[in-house]
């Protein structure tokens, strides 16, 4: 189907095997094996409902490690395109202005850690919204291990289908394991599983692809707000410590209600508001418990007050926070860790 950028697919997937080389020592064993069991799912075509055995992802495995460990030293090749030459891998805007246009897309950005990220896949949507573009990703051709549902590069956001159905997936059937009564079972029990387990899953993910536009929307303007090339400095020179993760947490948190929660209520999906809070994070659960006090609220109540009320909060209080943070690490480097922790987490309400 697409012959014609065969050589493209070709050096999109070898820089995605270079990644992967580089950074499969990243993950503890136990989530290695379960991204690389979920990738050969991806690779061969194997429907989310469908078992996989480890004796089916062993031998395939072990060939890929092989193929990482001749790639690991190797640097990332430039990309072939049809009639226009070869591109610099993390040519973003000029990559997809050669191939939008041919119904595909292209992204290349930095995860965690400065993992970088790779993907190609079928251009299905270009939304233009608030003075974003939004570029939704249909079938995947090219890409790593790591496989984020969306991402923004300045004002234009990625979102990959493939990859936030696989994730809806991954909760479905986590929840049926347990079956509890929370947020999470109370979003699932809006669409029938039951009866047809693809096409429940197909609307719950269709739903849930406009909360993740909104929130990767405030993600922008939380760079905005605490100017995004000192955040992203201080992200790339801390060394893991918990500081690290409370600092993400914060930046979710303040896109979200810069953005995220303000479009729920607007929108008013009960399944969407149950899922987004059956997605918090411990962190952020652990930071916010008022606003879990105001899901309690209403859930109970119907009344959205509460919620909309922690959202103006957040924008003023999670602002400051995050300037105060930067302010702390320009002024003392790695050793700010301490009092970043307690900054963002005070003792007494730890």
């Amino acid at each position: 189907m697409h012959e014609q950028h065969s050589d493209l697919i070709t050096a999109v997937q070898r820089n995605c095997h270079i990644v992967d080389a580089r950074h499969a020592g990243d993950y503890t064993l136990c989530v290695y094996l379960l991204k690389m069991r979920e990738f050969y799912r991806w690779e061969k075509g194997i429907l989310l409902s469908e078992v996989v055995t480890s004796d089916d992802v062993g031998e395939w495995l072990t060939q890929r490690e092989a193929v990482w460990d001749a790639l690991d030293e190797q640097d990332y090749a430039p990309l072939p395109i049809n009639g226009c030459g070869e591109y610099e891998p993390f040519a973003n805007e000029a990559i997809n202005a050669a191939l939008n246009g041919a119904g595909l897309v292209y992204s290349a950005g930095y995860g965690r850690r400065c993992r970088p990220l790779f993907f190609l896949a079928e251009l299905e949507q270009v939304i233009e919204q608030d003075g974003y573009t939004i570029l939704v990703a249909g079938r995947e051709l090219a890409r790593d291990v790591e496989a984020p549902p969306a991402m923004n590069q300045g004002k234009q956001v990625f979102i990959r289908r493939e990859s936030l159905r696989r994730m809806v997936w991954e909760k479905v059937d986590e929840w049926r394991w347990s079956g509890l009564d929370n947020p999470m079972g109370r979003a699932l029990a809006c669409y029938d599983f039951d009866t047809d387990m693809e096409a429940a899953l197909d609307e719950l993910a269709a739903a849930e692809t406009q909360t993740v536009v909104a929130h990767e929307i405030g993600e922008v303007k939380a760079g905005q707000v605490l100017d995004d090339v000192q955040w992203q400095s201080m992200l790339f020179a801390l060394p893991p410590s918990h500081a690290d993760i409370m600092l993400r947490a914060v930046r979710d948190l303040l896109a979200d209600c810069l953005h995220t929660l303000p479009e729920l209520l607007a929108r008013g999906n009960v399944a969407s508001i149950h899922f987004y809070f059956g997605n918090l994070s411990a962190m952020r659960k652990k930071l916010v418990p008022q606003l879990l006090e105001a899901y309690r609220h209403w859930h109970e109540s119907g009344d959205t007050g509460q919620i909309a009320a922690y959202a103006a909060w957040g924008r003023e209080h999670w602002a400051h926070v995050g300037k105060t943070a930067v302010a702390l690490f320009a002024a003392q480097g790695v050793a700010a860790i301490k009092d970043i922790e307690a900054l963002i987490l005070p003792t007494d309400v730890s």
